[in-house]
């Protein structure tokens, strides 16, 4: 771990160069991943025009994920954090070479315009995912010292968001004005360029096993750390099922083509808007940590989020569309650096891949479940009901979570 720096500025952590080289890495995995996401829904959304059928998607690549998080947890923290990630890298860029394969007119005889080919490629990059989330984690905490997590997590955060802002746009505008295959080329440029930045990170020996623990406890002391942590368990189930109930993306091409009626550019730019609220909240952020009352102000941003999807679902207005999801966006944001900062201040460093594959299986997972959820509930209610309900769901998971954990509630970081 690097040592401590005795600069407190908003850009302390941008100081460190190893930092920027993960920050970097981090920026265009993101890219590529946000890019392909618009590409697959888009994709999936011209073959069969099926709401439910794009849920799946987010379902192909959760099962893999969530199957794997376990053992990837406890293989990161018995192996150099590094290699991990340069694997998950490569695997990420097999799937868009699949997914470039598929999108070309030899692809598109063989495959006979049968999504079961999009699901395989989803599949092998949830397996992917579930080993890429524990290693970024445990390896952002042997590049900054203690002191900088906090402004390291806001910048992760706005490298992040800015990326998911460019990634959709570009892959919404480059599908709808030249084609899948030159937008999918652009996603592996980015992945070849994150693999070369993450190349240039040192390699760290792995910590020490405990030679007492049996591999079940290994497995398995992720789950029990954060069942006992009631800080940690409250503001991952706030997450959780926020995000769970309240996210609208999976059915933005519905909305963009059956709705607002500005088709595949046009939901690039939705696609981005959340990102680019989480953008100018990150940046604020850096300058204002929000360590001061730190629960309060994590329940209230929840219930802001659901707030506008409510809003979301019911507008049939472009603009303001545009400006809920933004909203949302931000308000989501502070949620993320306020979980990442908890997280990594109170997980010992030998636990940090077990219990960031957990966050990972129940946070990072529950965006694709969300997927699902949606998908299944619009075929059920309709597209703009499904977002409504989903939007009231979260605003009652905050009243619960905050009248039950009156600990998350009443947190503070400027005490720890």
């Amino acid at each position: 771990m690097q040592t401590a720096l005795p600069d407190a500025s908003p850009y302390a952590a941008l100081k460190v160069p190893e930092y920027r080289l993960f920050a970097a890495a981090r920026f265009s995995i993101t890219f590529a991943l946000q890019m392909q996401a618009v590409i697959i829904s888009l994709m999936v959304y011209a073959l069969t025009h099926d709401p439910l059928s794009i849920g799946l998607v987010g379902l192909s690549e959760i099962i893999p994920a969530i199957a794997v998080g376990l053992y990837a947890g406890h293989i990161v923290d018995r192996k150099d954090r590094r290699t991990i990630l340069i694997f998950t890298t490569l695997v990420y860029i097999f799937c868009t070479l699949g997914l470039l394969f598929i999108a070309s007119d030899a692809g598109q005889i063989f495959t006979h315009k049968n999504v079961s080919f999009i699901y395989a490629i989803s599949f092998l990059g949830g397996l992917a995912r579930g080993f890429m989330g524990p290693s970024v984690f445990s390896l952002f905490a042997q590049i900054l010292p203690k002191n900088l997590y906090t402004n390291g997590a806001t910048w992760n955060s706005t490298a992040w968001q800015v990326a998911a802002v460019a990634g959709p746009a570009t892959g919404g505008f480059i599908y709808g004005f030249a084609n899948a295959q030159t937008a999918l080329v652009f996603c592996g440029v980015l992945l070849l360029a994150a693999f070369y930045f993450i190349t240039k990170i040192k390699k760290r020996k792995p910590l020490p096993p405990n030679k007492e623990e049996s591999i079940y406890d290994s497995l398995t002391s992720g789950f029990r750390f954060i069942f006992n942590n009631k800080i940690i368990l409250g503001a991952l189930s706030l997450d959780l099922f926020a995000v769970l109930f309240g996210g609208a993306v999976a059915m933005l091409p519905f909305f963009a083509h059956d709705i607002l009626h500005i088709g595949a550019a046009g939901l690039g730019i939705l696609r981005a808007s959340p990102a680019a609220g989480a953008v100018i909240t990150a940046l604020v952020m850096a300058h204002y940590p929000p360590t001061k009352n730190t629960g309060r102000k994590l329940l209230i941003c929840v219930a802001g989020f659901g707030a506008c999807i409510i809003v979301f679902g019911l507008s049939q207005n472009f603009f303001l569309s545009l400006f809920v999801l933004a909203l949302s966006g931000g308000l989501d944001n502070v949620s993320v650096v306020i979980r990442g900062t908890i997280l990594q201040n109170m997980t010992p460093d030998n636990m940090r891949g077990r219990v960031a594959a957990v966050n990972s299986m129940f946070i990072g997972s529950s965006n694709e479940l969300g997927e699902f959820e949606s998908g299944v509930t619009a075929r059920w209610f309709g597209v703009a009901p499904s977002v409504i309900i989903g939007g009231c769901m979260t605003l009652i998971v905050v009243g619960f979570i905050s009248l039950a954990n009156p600990v998350l509630r009443k947190l503070d970081l400027r005490k720890r």
